[in-house]
């Protein structure tokens, strides 16, 4: 794939944006999570969400948001439709990695193969001829 560089690398900013919007987009999924993480202070039902609404996460998660929608925007106009989505796609690695550190969450064996084809895959079209 040639994106407006060399044929074997990214143009230096069409990688910028690329790590900037996997950066605003792992922040921005964490907040919420870190925003719906539920104690004993939420309540339940209209309770709970005032309480989430209430929580600086929330707004934190709400601006990543704002942010990766602009970076994404940037991006996709460097690079192809096709590409950009499947280089989008390690997003879902570095949030599972990060879940598996900030939050303790689990990764299975299925996950943790899952997560190194979705990598091998993003390596290969951001490398490719």
């Amino acid at each position: 794939m040639n994106l407006g560089g060399t044929e074997s690398s990214m143009p230096p900013l069409v990688a910028v944006l690329w790590a900037l919007n996997m950066l605003v987009d792992t922040a921005g999924q964490l907040a919420f999570k870190a925003a719906a993480s539920v104690d004993s202070r939420a309540g339940t039902g209209l309770a709970r969400w005032v309480w989430m609404m209430r929580r600086p996460w929330l707004w934190i998660g709400v601006s990543c948001y704002v942010a990766e929608f602009l970076v994404w925007l940037a991006f996709l106009s460097l690079v192809p439709l096709s590409d950009g989505v499947l280089l989008g796609s390690i997003n879902i690695v570095v949030v599972m990695v990060a879940g598996r550190f900030l939050f303790r969450e689990k990764l299975s064996r299925l996950r943790v193969i899952g997560i190194l084809l979705v990598s091998a895959g993003v390596a290969i079209v951001g490398v490719r001829a």
